[in-house]
């Protein structure tokens, strides 16, 4: 490798791997990876979507979980052929002043990415132990004393920590959907696509079928997990000169990858189904993560007598909030580790991971306590509202990063004097580049009528900043292809030893 990321050089515990030991020694990579597609935003979205629609946006998740397989395999292969993660790479291909742009837009879409997890945190240690909401925001920081401690104790520790928590959070949702005595026949017929995913009507509890596809798919597909994924499964050194061993770490990787991706997958199916399933149809009124926790301590809105009976032990609304607590926490460890890898690689800025995960997490507080301070003598009811509000609406940031990710991306993995026989093939490369095209349309367009609902100026006025955003966008993302694919590859090599003297 030419070079390697601070945090990537003091947590690497794989320096000496036989083939024969790859099969278990690159299992865990992917369990980091899956964290970013079952986060507190993927919550609100999906249970929202069941209550009004019941099954028909499960397919949804199906397709959206299938383009995150694919790309997040794209994204493990670069970093294993090239040994630069995506952010090197981009730089490599970009000049300085447009890498800076791309690494800008990284970083603040990490940070809206934190927002959701602050939220989320604050709000399970509010339900758990009463703690009042601002202080349960601030207490939050306190999570750079964890990172602190993961640090210390190896990278392969903190993957296993992440599995488990993964499965405690796969254990709760099993559990309540379990249950709820499903119809799993009409489950099973809505994971066939159907065109009526991306209807406008009818307009349900506040959303139609396609702001609710929209609102899954940009939940489920994170720009920060590209970047991470190409980063982590080089913590397992293999002979970068033997082509038969990169053939194995790419294929582990990938079955890693596809195997904890498919648990998110379900992770977050049975988070449509409790919403379908758990309650009555149209029960939850209040899709925040306070009123899903009152739902399920509020037997009218149950679904059958057995969950009816557990809810009065309060047992089902304990185990949301430490569910909620988990999928936080991970986010917390997978986002810290991304910022890592954006920071060094597109500005070789090096920083302690308990330092910068102090400065990403003030910077995500600040919004938070803001909206707890401003509606403190409100209503319970208001101060739920508006921080659910702060989270879906900073969500909308993510829709814009994500094309500065995967088209690069795509890019550099179709490449064939960089990536060699490991270049996309033609079914690869259409699949992928048909997936991002949808993915890039769906995020951007509802993009206006997004604005509107913002109420921040009248409608035509928060359509035209829409728009002008979107061309803004398409902007760069063009600036970024003829950069990207004008590159000199057999200069990249010189480049970046030459940049790396100089810091």
């Amino acid at each position: 490798m030419l070079t390697e990321n601070h945090w990537l050089k003091s947590t690497n515990q794989f320096k000496c791997l036989k083939i024969k030991d790859f099969g278990v020694a690159y299992t865990g990579p992917g369990a980091l990876v899956a964290v970013g597609y079952m986060d507190p935003g993927n919550w609100a979205t999906s249970i929202n979507g069941s209550q009004s629609f019941q099954f028909l946006l499960i397919s949804t998740i199906l397709l959206s979980s299938l383009m995150a397989m694919l790309l997040q395999n794209l994204s493990a292969k670069l970093g294993i052929v090239t040994q630069f993660d995506l952010a090197q790479a981009i730089r490599l291909h970009t000049d300085k002043f447009l890498s800076v742009i791309l690494w800008i837009i990284a970083e603040l879409a990490i940070m809206v990415t934190d927002v959701t997890e602050v939220i989320g945190a604050a709000i399970a240690l509010n339900l758990l132990f009463k703690i009042p909401l601002i202080l349960a925001t601030l207490i939050t920081i306190l999570d750079v004393l964890f990172l602190l401690f993961l640090s210390k104790i190896g990278f392969r520790k903190i993957e296993i920590l992440v599995s488990c928590l993964i499965f405690v959070i796969l254990f709760i949702f099993a559990y309540e959907v379990i249950l709820a005595r499903p119809n799993w026949i009409n489950i099973g017929s809505g994971f066939l696509p159907s065109s009526r995913m991306l209807a406008k009507t009818p307009v349900v509890g506040g959303i139609s079928p396609l702001s609710g596809s929209l609102g899954i798919i940009g939940a489920t597909v994170m720009p920060h997990n590209f970047y991470l994924h190409s980063g982590i499964c080089q913590v397992r050194k293999i002979n970068s000169r033997n082509q038969e061993e990169i053939r194995q770490a790419v294929k582990y990787t990938e079955t890693d990858s596809n195997i904890q991706l498919t648990i998110a997958f379900i992770i977050n199916s049975l988070l449509l189904i409790m919403g379908a399933a758990v309650f009555k149809s149209g029960a939850v009124r209040d899709g925040s993560f306070f009123g899903l926790y009152d739902a399920l301590n509020n037997t009218v809105m149950l679904s059958n007598p057995i969950l009816i009976n557990v809810a009065k032990t309060g047992a089902l609304s304990t185990l949301f909030a430490i569910a909620l607590l988990a999928s936080g926490q991970n986010s917390t460890i997978t986002g810290t580790l991304t910022g890592q890898l954006v920071m060094e690689g597109f500005i070789h800025l090096k920083m302690p991971m308990w330092a910068r995960r102090l400065i990403t997490r003030l910077f995500s507080v600040i919004p938070v306590i803001i909206c707890v301070g401003l509606t403190a003598n409100d209503s319970i009811a208001k101060q739920h509202f508006v921080l659910n509000m702060l989270m879906e609406n900073s969500q909308v940031f993510l829709a814009l990063a994500v094309p500065f990710t995967i088209i690069p991306l795509l890019i550099l993995t179709d490449n064939k004097k960089l990536m060699g026989e490991f270049a996309n093939s033609y079914v690869v490369s259409v699949l992928g580049w048909s997936s991002s095209l949808i993915l890039i349309f769906l995020n951007l367009y509802n993009l206006p009528e997004t604005f509107v609902t913002f109420n921040f100026c009248n409608p035509d006025l928060a359509k035209a900043v829409a728009y002008l955003i979107i061309a803004i966008i398409m902007f760069l993302l063009v600036w970024t292809c003829v950069e990207m694919l004008g590159v000199d590859i057999s200069k990249l090599q010189r480049k970046f030893v030459l940049s790396n003297r100089r810091i």
